[in-house]
């Protein structure tokens, strides 16, 4: 028995054990403490914060919004306090640009919270006016880099792809010195698979700048994605000594792309053994497939990693899920920097919403993926999936819906900090030829050019889920007509 679970009146105890647990991912384990403590001491602003962010841990916002409630009603001037609430609020799917706008009141040079309150815009249907806000907020802070890439996304999601970096423009024309400037719009744009666009960016800001490693490590890049071999070849050789991961995988990628598999093996046998080697893991399938490696069946030949399973039974009636989903697609294009081609994704942690369907939704998906973690195969220290510890309930790094139109598809693409990746069939167009809709994976992203086929294909169904390793490719094949409605989550690798 904790201290604090001893003497309810502790708060200090209280608290201590509210911070550890959310570090260890035990919020169950501590809330009955602290919500004894809450009650016990009543006036204490703090308990009540950390009562809601236990809550908010395991996606409960519901229990969440009125421990926030009571917390804000004792320091209505804590800014922690008010944008806690505030983001509980917007991710439970409420209205939460009132409380925003107070946060804001308190603490109003938080750039987070103005952030969050153009997302709560756009999360309400709001999306013209909160750009219109955002953009004369980024114009009188031109200085502000995370809101220029914000802005940019914002402007992406909606439709106005050709004018997405216009306010970097504007700003470098004023700080033409602003190192940080040129390397988020450099970044940005990169993101946005926009490299045509980089290479005279990078010239200019190196004009401006002077030369740096940045620069020549995102020109390699630029060049390796734009085909000039010779030039990213010579960059690469000149940068053999960085020792940093991302660049790693950008020089994997370019040797793949040019037919230099072999040469590839030492940089993914440096970096796999390394924790933040995660990003390296799917070119290293990619590399041992082209070079007949039997590593590649180790890491995804295993029937098990990969599970399909019918939630019909568990889920909402499907017709009334996919209706409250579709009222959560508010986007009018496709995110700068996702897989989405002919769509829209929604925006914010799916399963932290509080409507009766989307709670189904998650409990039948919690018990899908306890299932489906209970039959893989004996834990393996180097394995990237089967490393992680499994005795832990099943937490979300991301979990969203994403609505397809007539030759809507995801291109192929992975997610290397989840532990399993997923897609849920809500919704499907009626009369689909041969392989129309279904699932890829295996195939690796298009732009490298690779002729790898897919090592298996999963017909997409309603009520259907398939789970598979994040590292693992996976992408869609483009359908003629109609919609393609699905949820999607990334569980999150136990800590």
């Amino acid at each position: 028995m904790t201290r604090a679970e001893r003497n309810p009146g502790d708060a200090t105890a209280a608290m201590l054990l509210a911070k550890v647990a959310l570090e260890e991912g035990q919020e169950a384990r501590a809330i009955p403490p602290v919500k004894a403590a809450a009650e016990t001491v009543r006036n204490n602003a703090q308990l009540w914060q950390w009562l809601g962010l236990l809550y908010r841990g395991l996606d409960e916002h519901a229990l969440a919004i009125p421990a926030f409630n009571a917390a804000a009603m004792l320091a209505p001037q804590d800014a922690k306090i008010a944008l806690g609430r505030a983001q509980t609020a917007m991710e439970a799917g409420l209205d939460a640009e009132a409380l925003y706008r107070a946060a804001i009141q308190i603490a109003p040079g938080d750039g987070d919270a103005l952030l969050s309150l153009a997302a709560a815009r756009l999360q309400r249907g709001d999306g013209e006016a909160a750009l219109a806000e955002l953009a004369a907020i980024v114009e009188a802070n031109p200085g502000w880099t995370t809101g220029h890439e914000q802005l940019a996304r914002l402007r992406f999601i909606l439709g106005q792809k050709d004018v997405a970096m216009a306010s970097f423009d504007r700003a470098l024309a004023v700080q033409p010195g602003n190192e940080a400037l040129w390397q988020s719009l450099i970044l940005t744009l990169m993101a946005a698979d926009r490299y045509a666009e980089t290479l005279p960016v990078i010239d200019r800001a190196r004009r401006m700048l002077g030369n740096s490693v940045f620069l020549d490590a995102n020109e390699a890049v630029v060049h390796s994605e734009t085909g000039a071999v010779a030039q990213a070849d010579g960059l690469y050789a000149k940068l053999a000594g960085l020792n940093d991961v991302s660049f790693a995988v950008r020089h994997v990628r370019h040797l793949l792309r040019t037919g230099r598999a072999e040469a590839a093996l030492p940089l993914i046998d440096h970096w796999t053994p390394h924790p933040e080697g995660r990003l390296m893991w799917p070119y290293a399938s990619l590399a041992w497939r082209m070079t007949g490696d039997p590593r590649w069946q180790w890491m995804e030949g295993d029937p098990r990693l990969v599970g399909i399973y019918d939630l019909t039974a568990k889920l909402p009636p499907l017709d009334r899920l996919a209706e409250v989903l579709r009222g959560m697609h508010r986007a009018n294009d496709q995110h700068l920097d996702q897989s989405v081609r002919g769509g829209t994704q929604t925006d914010g942690p799916l399963f932290s919403r509080i409507e009766p369907e989307i709670r189904q939704l998650r409990a039948a998906i919690v018990d899908a993926v306890r299932g489906h973690v209970a039959q893989l195969p004996m834990r393996d220290p180097r394995h990237p999936t089967l490393a992680p510890r499994r005795d832990r309930t099943p937490r979300f790094s991301g979990s969203w819906s994403v609505r397809l139109g007539g030759s809507g598809r995801h291109a192929n693409h992975i997610h290397p900090l989840g532990w399993f990746s997923s897609a849920l069939y809500v919704a499907l167009p009626e009369g689909r030829e041969g392989h129309e809709g279904w699932l890829t994976l295996g195939a690796p992203q298009e732009s490298l050019g690779l002729d790898l086929p897919p090592v298996r294909m999963i017909e997409p169904k309603p009520g259907r889920l398939v789970l598979f390793p994040s590292t693992m490719w996976h992408g869609t094949v483009p359908f003629a007509s109609g919609e393609r409605l699905t949820v999607a989550f990334d569980v999150a690798p136990p800590r």
